[in-house]
């Protein structure tokens, strides 16, 4: 057995304590100290599992909680300032999958930028990311704590809607022109899970004419444009064609104006706790 002399020993010794410095160092920076957050729901979800004070910049509609209005603005997500962004410093920028997203993760990328752009179109996809931000954030506790809460909130509407009728629903998005919630995505998932069913059964987000609607007869009409109740009411009440919608007729009208139901996030269970005791007033639903 070959044994060593005391200066290579040493030698050794200095090679190993490199190392650790330098493996040190960038266990250090993986965990990222800066970080810009680009969609409502993923601002919420950092502050939810408890790495807020990472945030240094957000998007223009970012607004909860009251802390994320308190940062800097760098624009919309479609359009956000690259320069504002680089001006904060970040060593990570969140968001979501969409129009632009890959594009701004390139170049992000190209400044050294680490990006986390997910998908948060099923509850499955945002457990996901709120997982992917723990791991990033160094937060998996607090990750875990938050999902825990979302599935709770799921078995409990569950377990009160079990054996209950599903309403025929219509989400509606926009009325001019008439823009709906259709099959597959986040919205068709959510009056799934709070005990409609939706009539539409075009992909995704589909324009409707009058005659369309009309023809299918849904039971409940569900208004998400965010109008005031009374407002939106007679909004549709004035729209052609509209009032002879028998939902419309019998009053079946559901004005939703609560974000928690539209916003993929960590608040998601209690939206889908807020449509499906919209959707079943008589149902007794824990919040």
């Amino acid at each position: 057995m070959t044994r060593l002399t005391r200066r290579e020993w040493l030698a050794i010794s200095a090679t190993l304590a490199i190392a650790c410095e330098r493996s040190q160092r960038s266990s250090d920076t993986r965990t990222p100290r800066r970080v810009v957050s680009l969609s409502p729901g993923t601002t919420e979800s950092v502050f939810a599992i408890g790495a807020g004070s990472r945030l240094v910049g957000r998007s223009k509609f970012c607004d909860f909680p009251a802390e994320a209005a308190k940062l800097p603005s760098v624009g919309g997500f479609v359009d956000p300032s690259f320069e504002a962004i680089l001006g904060l410093a970040p060593d990570l920028v969140i968001g979501v999958q969409g129009p632009g997203g890959r594009e701004l993760a390139d170049r992000l990328s190209q400044r050294g930028i680490a990006t986390y752009f997910p998908g948060t179109d099923s509850f499955a996809e945002i457990t996901a990311m709120l997982h992917g931000l723990g791991e990033r954030l160094d937060s998996s506790a607090g990750a875990k704590r938050v999902t825990d809460d979302i599935t709770a909130q799921r078995k409990a509407v569950a377990k009160a809607l079990e054996g209950r009728p599903r309403p025929r629903a219509l989400m509606v998005f926009g009325l001019r022109p008439i823009v709906v919630a259709g099959r597959g995505g986040f919205p068709n998932e959510m009056l799934t899970l709070a005990g409609a069913d939706n009539v539409v059964t075009s992909e995704r987000y589909p324009t409707l004419g009058v005659e369309r609607v009309l023809a299918l007869d849904p039971d409940v009409v569900i208004d998400t444009t965010g109008v005031a109740g009374h407002k939106t009411e007679q909004l549709h009440a004035d729209l052609p064609g509209w009032k002879e919608l028998r939902a419309i007729k019998e009053h079946h009208l559901v004005v939703i104006d609560d974000e928690r139901v539209m916003r993929p996030g960590p608040r998601v269970g209690q939206g889908l706790v807020v449509l499906a005791k919209a959707l079943h007033p008589k149902v007794s639903i824990p919040s």
